[in-house]
């Protein structure tokens, strides 16, 4: 039997602050966008990870940051700017809901300010400093974070995370699996049929020692004219999707990891697509049998049965033993 996990990355304006053009529409919806994912999976029991840009921990800055060795200019959205808004940049009491709410979630981190992790510019002091004050204002509010995810799915510096007190993270979706689409005739595919059956991946603990649960399916990377046009012949593709997946958890081991963002949900379309899968996730639990965990809970499975396989393999005998 599988098991579904639900990651969202949990950002506001952090996004985007870096972007020349920011999607506004998407920025000014973050916040609706996060209460509302707090009520589709309360309404269900739904335990997620939210993975928290730690600056959203703060309830007010000046957007000095000197302890932090980023670029020249990184933090000048909070300051000027079409973004320069201090609820885009700093919201505790959204973050104390996760907490406050009724199912079990588990809280991460995505960095402090959204740094890619991935990106050539980004030093190992600068992503060592993103995680230790991202835990360190995690901590103050009285969360103890072990789940992380890379900001844009840049995987980058997983040694400076293994130093941390983050014990696994999102990885990126295997390739070529689970109706994987390459090529010209594949994006064309993809734009007309919705992303295909999203893949069961299989946690494993990485050569650093950290747990990597990599992605099955991004819920909104299947937007625009080909979603409309897919809409009006038969169901939202990435619910059907989701359905596929969750076909597959019904019969067989492994995880079907799904993320998204709050602001994603701009459209009421957008959040019936949510409340769909929502619907279809807990049907699957009750009816069929399928976990739902958090990737803490993954984690925390994943390095027992590692330790337990460990425990259980033969020792080695001394040849000279008689």
């Amino acid at each position: 039997m599988g098991t579904v996990v639900l990651s969202v990355d949990a950002e506001l304006a952090w996004g985007f602050h870096d972007k020349v053009s920011p999607p506004i529409d998407r920025v000014e919806a973050g916040r609706e966008g996060w209460r509302a994912l707090l009520r589709a999976f309360d309404e269900h029991d739904l335990p997620a990870t939210w993975a928290v840009v730690g600056h959203l921990f703060l309830s007010g800055c000046n957007g000095s940051h000197p302890d932090i060795p980023a670029p020249s200019g990184w933090f000048l959205a909070e300051r000027e700017g079409e973004l320069a808004d201090r609820e885009l940049f700093c919201a505790p009491e959204l973050v104390g809901d996760i907490g406050r709410a009724d199912a079990e979630h588990d809280l991460g981190i995505h960095t402090f300010s959204h740094v890619q992790f991935g990106a050539l510019e980004t030093t190992a002091s600068l992503a060592r400093t993103e995680i230790e004050v991202a835990v360190d204002v995690a901590r103050q509010a009285g969360f103890d974070p072990v789940s992380f995810v890379f900001p844009r799915n840049d995987v980058g510096h997983r040694d400076e995370l293994a130093d941390s007190p983050i014990r696994c993270y999102r990885g990126v979706r295997p390739e070529g699996e689970g109706g994987g689409l390459a090529g010209r005739g594949g994006k064309l595919r993809a734009a007309a049929l919705g992303p295909g059956a999203p893949p069961l991946v299989e946690p494993t603990v990485d050569e650093y020692g950290l747990v990597d649960i990599p992605a099955s399916l991004y819920l909104y990377g299947f937007q625009g004219v080909g979603r409309r046009v897919a809409s009006l012949l038969r169901e939202d593709p990435v619910v059907g999707a989701v359905r596929s997946g969750l076909e597959a958890a019904a019969e067989r081991d492994g995880v079907l990891h799904l993320w998204l963002h709050p602001n994603n949900l701009v459209t009421e379309r957008d959040h019936q697509r949510i409340r769909r899968v929502c619907e279809l996730v807990a049907r699957y639990r009750d009816e069929e049998g399928v976990d739902v965990e958090t990737m803490r809970t993954v984690a925390s499975r994943t390095l027992a049965s590692r330790a337990d396989t460990a425990s259980n393999d033969p020792k080695p005998t001394d040849p000279q033993s008689p």
